[in-house]
């Protein structure tokens, strides 16, 4: 089995940039999302990681982030947690990357007396890889919203249950 170097949070403006770089280069995502990612990324730099987005790098043998998850609290709710993001860069894809992270950020989230995770995507056929993934991770679909990000791309919500 693999292991994995895992670090928490976002150290500097590198790292940063490294987000916005890796959620680029997979393909899947709009310049749109690719600004929040590194939006997100910024906050969580500016407030010294203690704000509402947690992040969760892993690292390659050469110290570089290849994948990271982002995850937070859902305001309002006392156990239920949102997974914002899960990006794998796109040569480690397929490499067992993505589950240590989420497994990982399931853990964390145990520890906060999270009981349940919500991770979300689109209907869309570039996204069948995606919702295979959280399936195969124990999520199960909660919801599916028709039409939500345009004409015939619907929302997919899935749950974990800790």
């Amino acid at each position: 089995m693999k292991s994995y170097n895992f670090c928490y949070g976002i150290k500097d403006s590198d790292e940063v940039e490294a987000i916005a770089d890796i959620t680029e280069k997979t393909g899947f995502f709009s310049g749109e999302e690719v600004a929040i990612a590194r939006e997100l990324a910024e906050e969580s730099l500016k407030n010294q990681n203690a704000g509402d987005y947690f992040f969760i790098k892993a690292l390659g043998n050469d110290g570089k982030i290849i994948g990271y998850t982002c995850h937070g609290r859902i305001p309002g709710s006392i156990h239920s947690w949102d997974l914002y993001w899960i990006v794998i860069s796109p040569e480690s894809q397929g490499s067992g990357t993505g589950r240590a992270l989420i497994n990982h950020a399931h853990s964390l989230i145990k520890t906060q007396e999270g009981k349940k995770v919500y991770a979300e995507t689109s209907s869309r056929s570039q996204y069948k890889p995606t919702r295979s993934f959280y399936l195969s991770c124990g999520y199960s679909q909660a919801a599916f919203l028709d039409d939500f990000y345009g004409p015939e791309d619907s929302k997919v919500i899935y749950v974990f249950e800790l």
